[in-house]
C-alpha cells in the first residue's frame, strides 16, 4: 500500500509538473509593472530593399496609355491561374546579379533599393531615353505580394502570400492558423534571406515589448520556425484536467497489474 501511494504522489508530481503554465499560451503581455497605465508602443520598420529572387510589378501610365503598353504586361497566359502564379509570369524577377530586364531599357540593377528608389530611377531612364517631360510618365513598383514560409508547431504550415504592404508577425501567424498550445510562443524563430546570407532571429510573442524589435514586421521569404513544447515530446495533457484522466488510466493499469500478481 505504501508503495502504491509512493507511486501515485509520484505521477501527481510528474503530471503536475508537466501542465502547460496560462501564462505560456498568451501573446504580448505587460511584464513591466505598469499595468494600469496606457502604453505607447512604437513600432519599428524600416524600408524593405530588393532581394534576389523577389518579383515586382511595375506600371507605367502616361497621357497616350498607347506609347507605354510596352511596358506592362498583359497577362494573357493561363486564365485559370491563380493571382500568385499571374504575378510570377507578369512580374520582373530580380536575378542573381541583382538585375531586371525591361522592355526597351533592357537589364537594371535594384539589388538593395526601395521600392521608391526603383520608381525613381526608371522614370527617370525613361525620360532620359524614351519619353518628354510631357508624357507625364507615372511609375509604380511592388512587390508581387509578400511571400513567406511558416514550419513546426503552427496551425497550417508551408508558403503563404499576402498581397500587403506590411504583415507582422502576429498576422503572418493568424494567417497561418495560430499557435496551439503546445507551440512554444517565448521563442519564435525568424529565418530571414540577407545578401550575405541567412540570419536567424528570436522573438518572444508573449511579451509587449516584441513590437519594439525590428523583426516585428516580416520580410518577404522569410521563414517563421515555431518550436514544440517539451510536454509535446513527454505526451502529457497540456492542462490539469487532461493530466487527471491520464493519471487516472495509469493508475488503473497499475491497481489491476498489482491485483493479476496477488493472485499468482
Amino acid at each position: 500500500m505504501k508503495r502504491l501511494f509512493l507511486v501515485f504522489s509520484l505521477l501527481i508530481t510528474v503530471f503536475v509538473s508537466s501542465c502547460i503554465p496560462h501564462k505560456d499560451t498568451l501573446y504580448i503581455q505587460d511584464k513591466g509593472t505598469a499595468i494600469d497605465s496606457l502604453q505607447t508602443i512604437v513600432e519599428q520598420q524600416k524600408p524593405y530593399r530588393v532581394q534576389i529572387n523577389d518579383i515586382l510589378n511595375i506600371r507605367v501610365k502616361a497621357l497616350d496609355q498607347e506609347n507605354v503598353q510596352i511596358f506592362n504586361p498583359i497577362g494573357n497566359g493561363d486564365l485559370n491561374a491563380s493571382g500568385v502564379e499571374k504575378s510570377y509570369f507578369d512580374g520582373f524577377t530580380v536575378d542573381l546579379h541583382g538585375n531586371i530586364r525591361i522592355p526597351t531599357l533592357g537589364k537594371m540593377n535594384v539589388l538593395g533599393y526601395t521600392t521608391e528608389e526603383i520608381e525613381q530611377m526608371i522614370e527617370k531612364k525613361l525620360l532620359a531615353e524614351e519619353f518628354k517631360e510631357t508624357a507625364n510618365i507615372f511609375v509604380t513598383v511592388k512587390l508581387t505580394g509578400l511571400k513567406y514560409i511558416t514550419t513546426g508547431e503552427i496551425g497550417s504550415t508551408g508558403t503563404k502570400v499576402l498581397f500587403q504592404e506590411r504583415v507582422n508577425i502576429l498576422e503572418a501567424i493568424a494567417n497561418s492558423g495560430d499557435i496551439p498550445v503546445t507551440g512554444d510562443k517565448k521563442d519564435v524563430l525568424i529565418i530571414r534571406q540577407y545578401p550575405q546570407g541567412q540570419k536567424i532571429h528570436h522573438l518572444d510573442l508573449t511579451d509587449i515589448n516584441v513590437m519594439n524589435s525590428p523583426y516585428y514586421y516580416i520580410q518577404p521569404n522569410d521563414m517563421i520556425y515555431v518550436k514544440p513544447l517539451k510536454q509535446k515530446a513527454w505526451g502529457t495533457g497540456t492542462n490539469a484536467l487532461q493530466n487527471i484522466g491520464a493519471i487516472a488510466t495509469v493508475l488503473s493499469v497499475i491497481t489491476t497489474t498489482v491485483l493479476l500478481l496477488q493472485r499468482i
